[in-house]
Formats: C-alpha cells, sequence, structure tokens
C-alpha cells in the first residue's frame, strides 16, 4: 500500500490525503501537523502534500466541500425530483448537503471554525456560493437578473443557518434540525410573498456576487 502511494503523482493523491486528513482533523484541526499525519497514514513525503494542495489547508477544504456538493448532486438522481414543489425540492437538497456531512461531523465543526477566521472569509464565500448555486441549478431553475440572486442569497442564509443548527444537534436523526429547517423555509415563502408585490417596480439589485469577484458556476 505504501508503495502504491509512493507511485502516484500529487494530484493523485490529493482524494486519498484529503480522506486521511479527515481522520485527524477533529483533533488537530486544519493544521500542519494534521497535513504531516496524513502524509504518514499513506507513507509519502510531507512535501507531496505541498505539491497536492499548493494553497494549503483552504484548498483541502474546498476539495471536502465539493465532494459534499457531488454526493448532495448524486443523491438527488435518485429521488423523483419533479414531482415535488420547489419548496419541497430545496427543502431535500438542504437535507442532503448536510447529509453528506454525517460521517465528518467533528471535522465539519472544526472546518466553520477555520473558515471562520478573517483570512479565509473570501473563500468562505465560494465555498457557500457553489452549493447553494448547485441547489438552484439541481431543480433547473431559470431565473435571471433580480430572482437570481436574491434566491442564492435566501437560500445561503437558509443553509447557513440550518448548518449551525444541525452542528449543535443530538436529537435522533436530527429531527430538529428538519423542524428547524421546515420553519426557516416557512419564512422564505412569507419573502417571497413580499417580493412578488414588489417584482413590477423598478428597482435594480445590486449583482453583489460580481463585486466579490465569484463567477457563476457553469458560465
Amino acid at each position: 500500500m505504501v508503495k502504491k502511494n509512493k507511485d502516484k503523482t500529487a494530484d493523485e493523491l490529493r482524494q486519498p490525503l484529503l480522506k486521511a486528513a479527515l481522520v485527524h482533523v477533529p483533533f488537530d484541526g486544519w493544521s500542519k501537523k494534521t497535513k504531516q499525519q496524513a502524509a504518514n497514514d499513506l507513507g509519502i513525503d510531507k512535501g507531496i502534500v505541498d505539491l497536492a494542495f499548493p494553497h494549503g489547508s483552504i484548498e483541502m477544504i474546498e476539495l471536502y466541500a465539493k465532494n459534499c456538493d457531488d454526493q448532495m448532486l448524486d443523491a438527488i438522481k435518485k429521488i423523483d425530483i419533479d414531482a415535488l414543489k420547489i419548496r419541497e425540492k430545496i427543502t431535500e437538497l438542504v437535507k442532503l448537503r448536510i447529509k453528506a456531512e454525517i460521517d465528518h461531523k467533528e471535522a465539519a465543526q472544526r472546518t466553520i471554525s477555520y473558515l471562520s477566521l478573517p483570512k479565509n472569509h473570501f473563500a468562505s464565500l465560494k465555498i457557500l456560493y457553489r452549493s447553494v448555486d448547485l441547489m438552484w441549478k439541481a431543480i433547473s431553475d431559470t431565473s435571471t437578473d433580480f430572482n437570481f440572486y436574491t434566491k442564492r442569497m435566501t437560500l445561503a442564509a437558509v443553509y447557513s443557518s440550518c448548518f449551525l443548527y444541525w452542528l449543535n444537534d443530538d436529537t435522533d436523526n436530527y429531527q430538529d434540525t428538519w423542524a428547524f429547517l421546515d420553519r426557516r423555509i416557512e419564512n422564505v415563502m412569507q419573502f417571497e410573498k413580499v417580493k412578488a408585490k414588489c417584482r413590477n417596480k423598478d428597482f435594480k439589485f445590486p449583482n453583489i456576487w460580481r463585486e466579490l469577484g465569484i463567477k457563476r458556476f457553469g458560465s
């Protein structure tokens, strides 16, 4: 196994290194020690970790988040999504995205702490944007301009609050988290009713994602 890993390129070792690191993150966070331990577990030199993730721990977190997003998208394919109402579709996607991290809940807590550091604020926004953007695209949302950005901003608030709630939820099957999610979705529905009344007014919503330098995924 050790020799097999030594024969792999740095790019091929990205996923194995991430998997190994997640075992140690609950104890040592996204630290140099964690990366060293991951390298030791795979029987490779620490320098390979730097080659695989030249931007450090934040790049490992981005890969982890992408894996969770991909898991969410794979899971939604097993559901007859077209038979659901829009609010039900979004509710299911938020649940699936959270469930993608259940096996690494302690690591997720350390990840939130790491992303809360000022230096990681921009990366945190990009990771969040990617997740909510994929949720809307998963249900073939075709909105543009005002609706495009308000939907993503609103969903970002819902998903973020539910994720933080889940981190502290110890109820069976996380029933309190799902009840909290239902309440947040209901709040959004009330907001949509208000927004509908303003839809025909002469109001231009600022493109904050563009100001942040974030491009639409897939564009």
